[in-house]
């Protein structure tokens, strides 16, 4: 076992994960370091989303092995035993979720929906959790939108809080899929600098995206998936600018230079 899989906070070994006769993953291997991030691209339907749910769980791989941090799962399909809530309930404890769409709760304030999780789950105090709340929601850029509802906020808003909402469950891993899709263009920008700032705070980090000039400046490795496969994983740059695969190359040909990925 070489040093990058000792050190890695998160390990994917032989994944395979089907719906139906749809095979969507096939026997996907990927180890990701602590403060590693690592993006996640490739066309429609590649199995991109499916591999970050599968991180924690949210959908059950039929095959291979999850770890993250120290905990670690293995699924034999049929044979596999599910474990019980309080375990699955740790181990995705370990891993924050963010997605396209905000799924904040419209009836809390956006303090409320930051402190709901560490209140219910870690079992904090509230005047723990409150503070914890506000130092995210400053870390966001929205400390002044402590007592607003979510209907009162932008997209753009609404996802910062749902990132600030991630971060205070104390995750050793971030998972942000398609974070920016839902996003008016102007919006995007916003959101893009927090997951920036993780970054390069050293955050393990796992992103499905489709902003391939905010991928080549803040991820430190790519994955070009396809048809369930990894096809190609290496450097931000290297992938990106120079990619090695004809499949890579055709994929990326389709994306112009863009937007600036962050001011």
């Amino acid at each position: 076992m070489n040093d990058t899989v000792t050190e890695a906070m998160i390990e994917v070994r032989h994944l395979g994960k089907s719906f139906g006769a749809n095979q969507v993953l096939r026997d996907v291997s990927l180890s990701i370091g602590r403060g590693e991030a690592v993006a996640l691209i490739g066309p429609s339907g590649s199995g991109k989303s499916t591999l970050l749910r599968c991180l924690n769980l949210l959908a059950v791989p039929d095959e291979g092995t999850v770890r993250i941090g120290d905990h670690e799962m293995n699924f034999q399909g049929a044979a596999t035993r599910m474990p019980k809530d309080a375990v699955l309930a740790a181990f995705r404890a370990r891993t924050g979720m963010v997605f396209q769409h905000f799924n904040l709760f419209p009836h809390m304030t956006v303090l409320g929906n930051v402190m709901e999780g560490p209140v219910t789950v870690l079992r904090k105090t509230k005047a723990e959790a409150e503070a914890k709340a506000r130092l995210l929601l400053g870390k966001v850029g929205l400390a002044d939108k402590a007592g607003a509802w979510p209907e009162q906020l932008s997209g753009g808003q609404k996802q910062r809080v749902a990132i600030a909402r991630a971060l205070a469950m104390e995750p050793q891993v971030m998972l942000f899929d398609e974070v920016t899709s839902a996003l008016d263009p102007e919006l995007v920008g916003e959101v893009l600098r927090v997951v920036k700032l993780l970054a390069e705070e050293g955050m393990t980090m796992v992103l499905v995206t489709h902003e391939m000039a905010f991928a080549r400046e803040v991820a430190d490795r790519v994955a070009f998936m396809r048809d369930g496969v990894i096809v190609e994983f290496g450097p931000a740059r290297q992938v990106i600018d120079a990619p090695a695969e004809a499949a890579t190359r055709s994929f990326l040909s389709r994306f112009h230079e863009g937007r600036p990925a962050v001011a």
